[in-house]
């Protein structure tokens, strides 16, 4: 059995869904089962066991990892992402969980300039040292992400961001969950590190013009500084604090180390991943 901890949010959805087309039983924790239960498609809900827990709560992590081998590990980023996936750890060691995938980020190191790395760090060296065997997959940019952008694009024509002339590795959620699916269902795959990508990076000019093509009309960049754009994102954007600070950092670490893709992606699927052009067509709607 295949455990997806963070099934209601887009990696872990994405992975439910992806595991379902293979035909592989899954089984998803959510604090809401109902909810969860309720918006699943037809072939994902006749594959998967949905089922109460709560990453706050160790003992109902335990209940729901017993007589699973296997372990999806995704979780939000926030302030207690830590603690949460170190409890998730821990029930799985108890339970006799043999793999575990988890997603972590780039750059997670000890000394990393994004603070969200140096917390998956922790996790994956907790990880290793459990005995545990231990797939790590480091996904870019969230396509899906750029979403979020939408209410200003529509609104004003305008991209805020911090990373000059730097360019940004984008990828799909959608691929994540195909990658996880795929080394969670081959054996022979367990114990690597995937850095995941799209086809190619993107600056901030490159998007805009993308998505003025798709649009018709003119879509500026306006390229901040670094303390300017955490001002913008927490008093316009209402970003809270630390998540501001996120996106910060990681624009900033684009900017120092330039990033290119990685053909992990299609060495684990055997296909190439969907391109941004693909997802900007597809959801171009909503920038309108």
């Amino acid at each position: 059995m295949i455990v997806i901890m963070g099934a209601g949010g887009a990696t872990g959805g994405a992975t439910l869904r992806s595991l379902a087309a293979l035909g592989a039983p899954s089984r998803a924790l959510s604090r809401d089962p109902a909810r969860l239960a309720s918006v699943l498609d037809e072939q994902t809900a006749a594959r998967t066991e949905v089922h109460p827990g709560e990453a706050a709560d160790p003992q109902s992590l335990r209940a729901a990892f017993r007589g699973a081998h296997q372990l999806f590990l995704t979780m939000a980023n926030g302030p207690h992402q830590v603690r949460y996936e170190l409890n998730a750890i821990e029930a799985a060691v108890d339970c006799g969980v043999e793999h575990v995938v988890k997603v972590s980020a780039p750059a997670a190191e000890p000394d990393s300039p994004v603070a969200v790395s140096r917390g998956h760090h922790l996790v994956e060296e907790r990880l290793r040292s459990s005995g545990i065997t231990t797939t790590v997959l480091r996904p870019y940019a969230f396509m899906q992400k750029l979403l979020l952008l939408a209410p200003g694009i529509a609104a004003a024509g305008v991209v805020h961001g911090a990373m000059g002339r730097a360019r940004c590795n984008y990828v799909d959620v959608r691929d994540i969950g195909d990658a996880a699916a795929r080394v969670l269902t081959r054996p022979e795959l367990a114990g690597g590190t995937y850095p995941l990508t799209g086809g190619r990076a993107y600056s901030h000019a490159e998007l805009t013009a993308l998505l003025g093509g798709l649009l018709g009309r003119p879509i500026r960049h306006l390229d901040l500084s670094p303390s300017e754009l955490h001002a913008h994102l927490v008093g316009r954007a209402g970003m809270p604090g630390w998540l501001a600070t996120h996106v910060v950092e990681i624009q900033q670490l684009a900017v120092d180390r330039e990033e290119t893709p990685d053909d992990a992606f299609l060495r684990l699927t055997g296909r190439a991943p969907r391109t941004l052009e693909a997802f900007l067509r597809e959801n171009v709607h909503r920038f309108r």
